[in-house]
């Protein structure tokens, strides 16, 4: 077999340097989950012009789906599309202080505290979409409930709310959901207790009261901001289109796609358009 030169070994790495370099993450692809086929990324971002709202789900720890967030953030923006970023990360009681640091006014120092107050995982994970929101004046939005609100709930279920905590909160909060993504949940439910059935319907109603409480303040903005396209970022579990999409959004006036990164429980033969748009395929090369 020909081995090949080192000028063209030179060429390709500059290719996917470049390639890097322009969307500020590893090399990756994107499952067309409609279609199956596999497409380059700045294809998928050209498909996304035009949509509301995208759903860039995240395992919360890994840094490569925080690198494909930011690439989707950069794309977009990079195409002309006015952008707003929401955020499960913190809570509507922080919107002001989002506000401020959107506009440059909070320093890092004071954003940090505002971030570990509200999210307990690492801050160099999301630190390079928080700066270049900042230093690209991108709005960003909060997203959670008050966690008093969801705590009380996962403890003792929505019926022990006051009706003051209800009045912050959109109705119809229940468990009565799709089978195949209250498994889902349940799932979710195993790795964190093994209680009563009753413990996992709080577990399943704080769930559902994150998605529908996350999608209350995300139709708010979107009303108010109508030429604004917003990238989300939250946990696969409610980013999937059983989640938030479609408990809130589905026939609605606002169109989504969803994007979530491959994992062993949703790969590229699991996956369908009832769970997500694309489908990011980390350490896939394909040269097309």
């Amino acid at each position: 077999m020909k081995r090949i030169g080192w000028t063209t070994l030179l060429l390709l790495g500059l290719i996917l340097a470049v390639t890097i370099a322009r969307y500020g993450l590893s090399p990756v692809h994107v499952l067309r989950v409609n279609d199956k086929h596999v497409i380059a990324f700045h294809r998928m971002i050209e498909e996304l012009r035009g949509t509301r709202i995208v759903f860039a789900g995240e395992n919360h720890d890994q840094r490569q789906d925080h690198k494909a967030q930011l690439a989707v953030i950069k794309g977009l923006l990079q195409s002309g599309t006015p952008l707003a970023i929401g955020l499960e990360m913190f809570t509507a009681d922080s919107q002001e202080k989002l506000d401020l640091w959107s506009i440059g006014k909070l320093s890092e120092i004071d954003f940090i505290k505002l971030y570990y107050r509200d999210w307990g995982m690492p801050w160099p994970l999301y630190r390079d979409i928080f700066l270049y929101a900042r230093k690209h004046r991108i709005p960003m939005i909060a997203l959670n409930v008050p966690h008093a609100i969801s705590r009380k709930v996962a403890r003792s279920g929505f019926a022990s709310l006051t009706p003051e905590e209800r009045k912050r909160l959109p109705e119809g909060i229940t468990c009565n959901i799709d089978p195949v993504y209250r498994s889902f949940v349940r799932k979710a439910y195993s790795l964190h207790s093994g209680g009563s059935d009753r413990s996992f319907e709080n577990f399943c109603e704080a769930q559902m009261l994150w998605n529908k409480g996350m999608g209350w303040y995300l139709q708010k903005y979107l009303a108010g901001n109508p030429g604004r396209t917003v990238v989300v970022l939250t946990g696969t579990g409610h980013a999937m289109k059983r989640a938030i999409p479609e408990e809130v959004f589905q026939g609605g006036k606002f169109s989504y796609k969803v994007i979530l990164p491959e994992q062993p429980d949703l790969d590229r033969d699991a996956v369908t358009s009832q769970d997500a748009d694309y489908l990011l395929l980390f350490g896939y090369f394909w040269w097309g």
